[in-house]
């Protein structure tokens, strides 16, 4: 079984949120390790039923481990959770009465360094999610011109140095492809030395795997088919790591409840405690929005 152990970001407070009642439907759409699901489970048995979804195979076959005492209360769907409408269609499931979305990248995607997110060791740009899509962060960095490249480096990262960074990329790749994390964040390190308190390279990673796995858009079409599946007293818990996402979901919930039938929970969002950010350093950036659906 795949170790793919870490600690589910407030749990407590998703927990309280989501409700979590016997007999209800619940969605995961970002099961991961399982962590989160299944605290949901334990408080939902004995006729509950969760339904997790997750595009990365890595995730899944954790999952299933994790999960395996809660088989007759449990789907696991391999796929990703902008798909949750079509996914509740095809499982024939009544409206749902809580969902949870926990978006970014783990702590175990992050130390897989094969997976090609992090910059701490020298393996392939991959940074995709579903390893079985096409296009990795290697693809983008060699084949993108340098226009595309400033774009998403600077609207994906935040990063006000995007267009040094993509002349640096266009020059160096034209001697040899850029095929690694290292060369990438030695270039990027270069471009831009000695600025800033954290890595240089963090927010050029941060712009490509958005892109790599069109992140953004897939929250936005997550979270339109999540809205339109729930139950009246139903709520969607969404937890965002980054402004992007963040900014996305404000947006979202503020304009469903201005449109009516929906109310949000959090007017503002919920951040971790200080004792959980002391335990679980991961957790610090973490943001929560709720919204309930009222009619």
């Amino acid at each position: 079984m795949i170790s793919y152990a870490h600690a589910p970001v407030m749990l407590e407070e998703v927990l309280k949120h989501l409700g979590c009642f016997d007999e209800n439907v619940y969605v995961d759409g970002t099961l991961g390790g399982g962590g989160h699901a299944k605290a949901i489970l334990e408080k939902i048995l004995p006729r509950g039923r969760l339904v997790g979804i997750d595009c990365d195979k890595d995730g899944i076959l954790a999952s299933e481990g994790s999960l395996k005492n809660f088989r007759e209360n449990l789907i696991i769907v391999k796929n990703n959770f902008r798909n949750i409408r079509k996914i509740w269609e095809e499982l024939q499931l009544p409206l749902v009465n809580g969902i949870l979305l926990d978006l970014g990248v783990s702590s175990y995607q992050l130390k897989e360094g094969e997976r090609g997110f992090s910059f701490n060791q020298d393996y392939p740009l991959d940074m995709r999610l579903d390893r079985d899509q096409g296009i990795t962060a290697e693809y983008l960095v060699n084949h993108l011109s340098y226009d595309e490249l400033a774009k998403i480096i600077f609207e994906y990262g935040e990063e006000r140095f995007s267009r040094r960074i993509a002349k640096a990329i266009i020059f160096e790749r034209s001697k040899r492809p850029i095929k690694t994390t290292g060369e990438l964040a030695e270039i990027v390190k270069t471009a831009v030395a000695g600025r800033g308190r954290i890595h240089p390279a963090t927010r050029t990673f941060q712009a490509l795997r958005i892109a790599v796995n069109d992140e953004l858009k897939a929250l936005e079409e997550g979270l339109s088919g999540a809205l339109e599946i729930l139950a009246v007293k139903g709520r969607i818990v969404v937890l965002s790591y980054h402004s992007l996402e963040d900014r996305i979901v404000k947006n979202v919930f503020r304009n469903k409840a201005k449109e009516g039938g929906f109310v949000l929970i959090t007017k503002k969002p919920m951040v971790p405690s200080f004792k959980e950010t002391r335990e679980n350093p991961s957790s610090r950036s973490a943001k929560m929005r709720v919204i309930e659906r009222i009619a």
